[in-house]
């Protein structure tokens, strides 16, 4: 048995706002589940949604995953990242080249995100988000991996990628070195078992695999929080 990703979570300190930046950009619909606040449906193959919680914790470095949206042309490019910063974006410097071929922007909350252009032959098959890009070693993505159940679609030079078997983006971890950690993560995973599933069984099998529980401070709450083998958490939670 292994867990679903249902989603990426934000945290976000005006999660309305945040979210309809991002159902802007992406062209998703904005659903309010009792249960798990502010979401969005994805409207492509994506395969997991967007969820956004509300946090008073500030920002601390560059995050250490981000989206990477994808291109057909220039001018696609272009039209992206105007969108993007109509919606409230801005341009960011994070030390890339002048002749890299990505544009790197932020969302109005300082999350970054980077649009591809249209020569990207690693995300020629995949859609809009083409992948969501980590910081992280080889062990990570092995982990998530298994994790997952996800197959390893590219592992060279410490570098890992894997994809869903039905489609989606990629999530990518970059290898060595490794930024380091200045807080809890702003962006996180949120996994299920099946719902005839068992989280404990779940639970237990992912430390087999390397995770550890982790205490941030959640107290009582209907899920458990854990870390990958880089120490970046994650949630499980009860199948529904």
């Amino acid at each position: 048995m292994t867990c679903h990703l249902v989603a990426l979570c934000f945290d976000a300190h005006d999660p309305l706002r945040l979210s309809r930046f991002w159902a802007g950009v992406l062209g998703w619909e904005t659903t309010d589940d009792p249960q798990d606040g502010i979401t969005l449906l994805p409207s492509d193959d994506t395969g997991f949604r967007l969820r956004f919680v509300p946090s008073r914790e500030q920002k601390t470095g560059q995050n250490q995953m981000h989206f990477d949206l994808t291109s057909t042309s220039l001018e696609d490019q272009q039209q992206t990242v105007a969108r993007a910063l109509e919606l409230g974006a801005r341009h960011i410097d994070i030390g890339q080249r002048p002749d890299e071929d990505h544009v790197v922007l932020a969302d109005p909350e300082g999350n970054e995100f980077c649009v591809i252009g249209p020569d990207n032959q690693f995300l020629a098959d995949c859609g809009f988000i083409g992948a969501l890009a980590c910081d992280g070693s080889q062990e990570a993505g092995y982990f998530w991996s298994k994790a997952l159940g996800w197959p390893l679609v590219w592992d060279q030079d410490q570098e890992t990628a894997i994809r869903s078997p039905h489609g989606g983006p990629k999530i990518t971890w970059g290898g060595p070195p490794l930024m380091p950690k200045t807080g809890k993560e702003r962006l996180h995973f949120d996994l299920a078992p099946p719902a005839d599933g068992d989280r404990q069984a779940e639970v237990d099998r992912l430390i087999s695999l390397g995770a550890t529980r982790v205490d941030i401070g959640q107290g009582e709450v209907d899920w458990v929080v854990m870390a990958d083998p880089d120490g970046h958490e994650f949630c499980v939670r009860t199948p529904r």
